[in-house]
């Protein structure tokens, strides 16, 4: 079995890169945050999900929020 280097990916934090697999192929976008240990990366704009955030206090309201999910650096290139 061999195992993968923790920290050698190809892309990093800062790098504009291009998504070619998946429900946003072909979308571009400047990864926000890197996953070394898992592989993954979040890039500005990609892979959007809705949060439901409760309402903490009385008198205040709920809201929904669109949050960057992580996708794996194995879809994405560096352009």
């Amino acid at each position: 079995m061999t195992t993968k280097k923790i920290g050698s990916m190809h892309v990093k934090k800062g790098d504009k890169v291009k998504v070619i697999t998946g429900k946003n192929k072909g979308t571009e976008g400047v990864i926000l945050k890197a996953f070394p240990a898992t592989n993954r990366v979040a890039i500005e704009g990609v892979n959007l999900m809705k949060k439901n955030i409760k309402a903490t206090r009385p008198g205040q309201k709920g809201s929904v929020i669109e949050v960057n999910v992580p996708i794996d650096a194995s879809n994405v290139k560096k352009i």
